[in-house]
């Protein structure tokens, strides 16, 4: 088992800039890859970002891409998310999850472990 909990969620105006948090513990040596997804209300959740625990590679939607960065700290076990130039259209519930494969999938049904989430709510 892999317990996840997200952070740092909030309201901020369009332009500003947030920094979501992901704890991870448990059995994380399991978890390779940390994905972030979200989900808007009466939408799909979809792929935002991805980040291999080892190595580092990245991995980015298009609509994110140089806006949003995510990064690791092996030794917190922490995943971070930091977005910047934040449109209302990122408005959603943000949650972080876990893969065992290898490398990222933009596939949320290919992630085993997933937090609560977190609301991000930006304003026009």
């Amino acid at each position: 088992q892999v317990q996840l909990v997200e952070s740092g969620g909030g309201l901020v105006q369009a332009g500003g800039s947030l920094r979501l948090s992901c704890a991870a513990s448990g059995r994380t040596f399991s978890s390779r890859v940390m994905g972030w997804f979200r989900q808007a209300p009466g939408k799909e959740r979809e792929f935002v970002a991805a980040i291999v625990w080892s190595g580092g590679n990245t991995y980015y939607a298009d609509s994110v891409k140089d806006r949003f960065t995510i990064s690791r700290d092996n030794a917190k076990n922490t995943v971070y998310l930091q977005m910047n130039s934040l449109k209302p259209e990122d408005t959603a519930v943000y949650y972080c999850a876990t893969s065992p494969a290898y490398s990222p999938s933009y596939y949320y049904g290919d992630y085993v472990y997933w937090g609560q989430g977190t609301q991000v709510t930006v304003s026009s």
